[in-house]
C-alpha cells in the first residue's frame, strides 16, 4: 500500500515557530519516524511539503493511480484552498486530514475546514501523534476497499 502525506505551507517550520501549538520536533524528525514506522508496517510512504498552493494542487492530481491513500495537512490552507478540495475531488483517492493542534479550539476563522466534509476522516489536536493515527486509518481504509 502506498501513502502520500501533504504538508502545507509553514509546515517546514515546526520546531521552530509556535512551539506550545505544534511542538518541538521539526518537519524532518517527523518525517525520520514516519518512514520507520511506515518500513514496520509494510507501507511505501511519500512525504511531501509546500508552502505553495499549486505544488500542493499539481502533487495531489499526480497522485492519481500511483497512491492508495492521501494524508494532507493543508495547514493555513484548510480554511481558504477551494482548489486543494476539487484537486482531492477530481483524483478520488480515499483521503484524510491531520492537524496538529486543535483548530476548533483556535480562533474561529480555523473552525472551519474546506476538505472536512470530502474526506474519510479527521485527526486534530494530537501533534504530530496524529500523522501517526493516520496511517492506522489508512490501512484500515485500505482493508476495507
Amino acid at each position: 500500500m502506498k501513502v502520500l502525506i501533504i504538508n502545507g505551507p509553514n509546515l517546514n517550520l515546526l520546531g521552530q515557530r509556535e512551539t506550545d501549538k505544534y511542538g518541538k520536533e521539526n518537519l524532518e524528525q517527523i518525517n525520520l519516524q514516519l518512514q520507520k514506522y511506515a518500513r514496520k508496517n509494510s507501507l511505501e510512504l511519500e512525504t511531501f511539503q509546500s508552502n505553495h498552493e499549486g505544488e500542493i494542487i499539481d502533487k495531489i492530481q499526480m497522485s492519481k493511480d500511483k497512491v492508495d491513500v492521501i494524508i494532507i495537512n493543508p495547514a493555513a490552507y484548510t480554511h481558504t484552498s477551494v482548489a486543494i478540495r476539487d484537486a482531492l475531488l477530481a483524483v478520488n483517492i480515499p483521503a484524510i486530514e491531520v492537524h496538529l493542534s486543535n483548530i476548533y479550539k483556535r480562533e474561529d476563522f480555523r473552525h472551519r475546514s474546506l476538505i472536512s466534509d470530502i474526506v474519510n476522516g479527521q485527526i486534530t489536536g494530537f501533534g504530530a501523534k496524529g500523522y501517526f493515527l493516520a496511517l492506522e486509518a489508512a490501512k484500515d481504509i485500505q482493508k476495507n476497499d
